[in-house]
């Protein structure tokens, strides 16, 4: 399935469709990103025909569930070409490089910081259907534009892309995870091994790769691939050790622990609901156990971090970080969880306002 545009539907017969947010980022979710010229696959329930989950039990688990940290914020006021710049009545106000954007945000219940005038005078927005996981189209109110533009971001060049499913190829709340992980690599003193799992267009596998890990990038789109391999070229990265997997991330991760592979660095950022390309069907809710449960299995004895986040999806942050902490029971370390936000920063990038909760978070690292 398609692994992040975070999100509409994602990444058979083994595993449930690993894809990503119902939106373009599964597989068949192009852009989630990764895929944005085509469309991404889409979010859908099971049908009576569809391939059964994986058969993998849940390990028993003994030992002492890790300590915690709860509840942690982690907020980004923005990065590179990007910054949110106002949010209020269901929509929020954004700056991608030299385009002001408008999209639906369904958690802005306040009123706009900023007069009309100034949301007037966007370069495209978002209007149709406002549900994450359904269709619209982008309108253009100054001019018509390209599909694609430049971006960077943390260092990494890529294309942004008006996708049908709101979506422009990047979720900038994983910035503040992307930090941590561009942190720990240049820190590491070794080539850390990165496995993105539903990696969408790539640019978390870039900032990795552009630190220098060897970096493992899985999505189920081959839309989400090669937006991820166009993003690759953009930067200068073609040598990068990235590996470009297009499967079900669930068969893929099956497969890396009956191998005996490892990572030092797992990043997963699964949809809510999705469909594999051979039409598996991924619920969070029934699968994700085992997915964290065959993550631990395939960390390595010096493992950095586990990262999970989890996008529009209706439970507490505790639901997965009690989850986090029963899967690594035993292991030591530290479980912290909590939300993701973006501060508002203004027209000029720099005047923090409001934060705009944008997914929930769990993380373990070893101290």
């Amino acid at each position: 399935m398609r692994q992040k545009e975070r999100r509409p539907g994602q990444k058979s017969g083994t595993g449930p469709a690993s894809g990503r947010r119902g939106d373009e980022r599964g597989n068949s979710r192009p852009p989630k990103p990764a895929n944005r010229p085509a469309p991404p696959q889409q979010a859908a329930r099971e049908p009576a025909s569809a391939p059964a989950a994986p058969e993998r039990p849940l390990m028993e688990r003994s030992g002492e569930r890790p300590p915690e940290r709860v509840p942690v914020i982690l907020e980004s006021l923005g990065a590179g070409d990007f910054h949110l710049i106002d949010s209020g009545n269901g929509e929020k106000l954004e700056q991608y490089g030299p385009y002001r954007i408008i999209r639906p945000e369904g958690q802005a219940l306040w009123k706009p910081s900023f007069p009309s005038h100034v949301w007037d005078k966007v370069d495209a927005a978002f209007t149709g259907d406002t549900d994450e996981e359904g269709t619209g189209r982008w309108r253009f109110p100054k001019e018509a534009l390209g599909e694609t533009w430049p971006l960077n971001l943390l260092g990494v060049d890529f294309l942004g892309r008006f996708t049908s499913f709101r979506h422009v190829g990047v979720f900038p709340e994983q910035i503040v995870h992307w930090t941590w992980m561009k942190q720990q690599v240049e820190a590491a003193g070794r080539p850390l091994k990165v496995l993105n799992l539903f990696g969408y267009t790539g640019v978390a596998s870039l900032v990795a790769a552009a630190a220098g890990a060897e970096v493992t990038h899985v999505d189920a789109s081959k839309k989400a691939i090669g937006w991820a391999r166009e993003n690759q070229a953009l930067s200068g990265l073609e040598k990068a050790p990235i590996r470009w997997i297009c499967e079900d991330a669930m068969k893929f991760i099956l497969r890396e622990e009956r191998r005996g592979n490892s990572y030092d660095i797992i990043l997963t950022d699964p949809p809510k609901f999705g469909r594999g390309p051979n039409g598996e069907v991924w619920h969070l809710f029934e699968h994700l156990p085992v997915m964290l449960d065959i993550c631990r299995e395939i960390l390595s004895p010096k493992a950095v971090g586990l990262v999970l986040t989890a996008y529009s999806i209706r439970a507490s942050f505790y639901s997965i970080h009690e989850l986090m902490r029963e899967t690594m029971r035993g292991a030591g370390g530290v479980v912290e969880s909590g939300e993701l936000v973006i501060r508002e920063a203004g027209l000029d990038g720099n005047t923090p306002g409001r934060a705009l909760s944008t997914s929930l978070f769990s993380r373990w690292v070893p101290k």
